[in-house]
């Protein structure tokens, strides 16, 4: 399968392998997001990954670091990549393989804890590999991490996709809409945060690809039609939103419960 939608992308994306492939510390170097999936346009950028254990990294990350920013932007494979599209660039993470839930906020949205997962293990290609690194990671997070974890993960997430939804009555009051709005969209990606935990499945993002996760992934079409209703709002200054966050919530009990 041709991941890449330009010859350009798949330019850049060899010249990364070569380049990191002669440095022992890392291990491998992986193709993520719309690129890995086939999915990507002329203008999407090229997102990639390197992981290496955390002893090296933690030798060699900050001169790796710094090494890759020089070829980066010295490099003429990436200044065709740029003139190709509007967004046309590398975006490259470094990663040790440790993955931790890092602490959150009321108000600052679902976390990236099973979003790095199933990007960096699941929905990646690998283009180069050495040593057992990348194996063992799968081996200790897929298909899905421990039990006690993910109800302790699931009773966290739907705790704030509650507390944002029980805040837009209060709001609605105030007349205070777009944060009515504001909490309605971060409890519906905390509703999809927990939909994907309920289920022992790594998402793909929480704000793209939504048809795609749903209906693809997870197998469920009726559930994506009745997420489309919960955004066709015809009167913005009004109750709308408040009946929208009151079937939000059925769904999460339907379909997100505590086991």
């Amino acid at each position: 399968m041709n991941h890449y939608p330009t010859p350009e992308h798949q330019y850049a994306a060899e010249a990364i392998v070569e380049f990191f492939t002669a440095i022992p510390e890392i291990e491998t170097v992986c193709l993520t997001c719309s690129c890995a999936r086939g999915k990507a346009s002329r203008d999407s950028c090229l997102d990639m990954f390197v992981l290496g254990r955390p002893e090296a990294m933690s030798r060699v990350q900050v001169d790796v670091e710094k090494a890759w920013d020089e070829f980066y932007t010295t490099s003429p494979v990436f200044q065709k990549l740029a003139a190709v599209g509007k967004y046309a660039h590398v975006d490259l993470e470094f990663s040790d393989g440790h993955f931790a839930p890092m602490p959150r906020g009321w108000t600052s949205g679902p976390d990236e804890f099973e979003l790095v997962i199933g990007n960096y293990l699941v929905y990646s290609v690998s283009l180069h590999q050495k040593g057992d690194y990348f194996d063992e990671l799968k081996a200790r997070w897929l298909p899905y991490y421990n039990e006690p974890l993910r109800r302790k993960r699931l009773s966290m997430v739907r705790k704030y996709c509650l507390n944002n939804l029980d805040h837009i009555p209060l709001f609605v009051e105030r007349g205070l809409h777009f944060q009515c709005f504001n909490r309605f969209y971060d409890a519906f990606r905390e509703f999809l945060q927990a939909l994907f935990i309920a289920r022992r499945t790594y998402p793909i993002a929480y704000d793209k690809w939504i048809q795609e996760q749903i209906v693809e992934i997870l197998e469920l079409p009726d559930l994506y039609k009745q997420l489309l209703c919960l955004f066709e709002i015809r009167n913005f200054e009004s109750h709308e939103i408040l009946d929208k966050a009151n079937i939000l919530k059925d769904l999460l009990d339907v379909y997100a419960p505590m086991p």
